[in-house]
C-alpha cells in the first residue's frame, strides 16, 4: 500500500476512536487503536488500490468528517476544526465500520487485497475476548450501523465483483 495513504489512515483511525471510545486504560486504548487502524488500513487498500488512486486522493482530497460528525452527533469542541479532520474519508471510515462489525466480512476483504497491501490484520479478522473488551463500542454492530450503512452497498458490490473476477 502506498505511504501516501498514511494521513488518511491516521485520520480515519483517530475519528473512529473519538466517535467510539475504548474502554478505560492504556492497554484497552492500544488494542482499540490497533483494531481501528487495521480496519481503516484494509478499507483504504480497497478504496485506493493503486499508487495513481493515492495520487488522485492527494489532488482532490478525501472530503473530511463533517457528515460523519453530524451523523454521530460528535462534539464540535475546538478540536473539531482541527486539520486532521480534513483527512477523514467518509467512505473509508464507513467501510472500516462494516469490517469492525463483521469479522467474516473483514476476512473476505483481507483475502481480496492480501498482496502485502494491508499487512497482518488478526485483531480485525479474528478478534478475541481482549479485543471485544477493549473496544466494546467500536465492535458493537448496532452502534456502528449508522456509519456502516452509509457505504455498505458499495463495499459489498466491490467485494462481490472482485471475487467474481477472481473466480
Amino acid at each position: 500500500m502506498s505511504a501516501d495513504l498514511a494521513p488518511l489512515i491516521a485520520a480515519g483511525t483517530r475519528w473512529l476512536l473519538a466517535a467510539f471510545p475504548p474502554a478505560p486504560g492504556a492497554f484497552s486504548r492500544a488494542l482499540a487503536e490497533a483494531q481501528a487502524r487495521q480496519a481503516v488500513t484494509l478499507a483504504a487498500a480497497l478504496r485506493y488500490p493503486t499508487p495513481l488512486d493515492a495520487q488522485l486522493l492527494h489532488l482532490l482530497g478525501p472530503g473530511g468528517s463533517a457528515r460523519l460528525d453530524w451523523l454521530t452527533g460528535a462534539d464540535h469542541s475546538p478540536d473539531a476544526a482541527a486539520d486532521w479532520r480534513t483527512w477523514v474519508d467518509e467512505t473509508v471510515v464507513s467501510w472500516a465500520a462494516c469490517l469492525l462489525a463483521a469479522p467474516a466480512l473483514a476476512a473476505d476483504a483481507h483475502r481480496l487485497v492480501d498482496r502485502g497491501q494491508a499487512g497482518e490484520l488478526t485483531r480485525l479478522t479474528s478478534p478475541g475476548d481482549h479485543e471485544h473488551d477493549a473496544a466494546p463500542l467500536l465492535r458493537h454492530p448496532d452502534l456502528l450501523e449508522p456509519v456502516a450503512a452509509l457505504h455498505r452497498a458499495l463495499l459489498l458490490d466491490l467485494l462481490e465483483n472482485e471475487n467474481a473476477a477472481l473466480g
